[in-house]
């Protein structure tokens, strides 16, 4: 029965462990958000995105110049 008991405890050491993984990742995406669109305020990661987002989105529109 040793092993029946170190089975229980593998799995319980597990689930604990998952469980501290899980939650929300909402702070850590806000932190990679580092470019605003200035027409429709949408937060993007780089001006790539950025210049992307303007072809897409707002094509009448020119793209702000890279000033980061």
């Amino acid at each position: 029965m040793t092993r029946g008991k170190q089975k229980i405890e593998a799995q319980r050491k597990n689930a604990e462990k998952n469980q501290k993984a899980r939650g929300s990742q909402l702070e850590a995406r806000a932190v990679g958000l580092k470019v605003v669109c200035p027409v429709c305020k949408v937060q993007l990661a780089n001006h790539n995105q950025l210049i992307d987002h303007y072809g897409s989105k707002h094509p009448k529109e020119k793209p702000p110049s890279n000033s980061e």
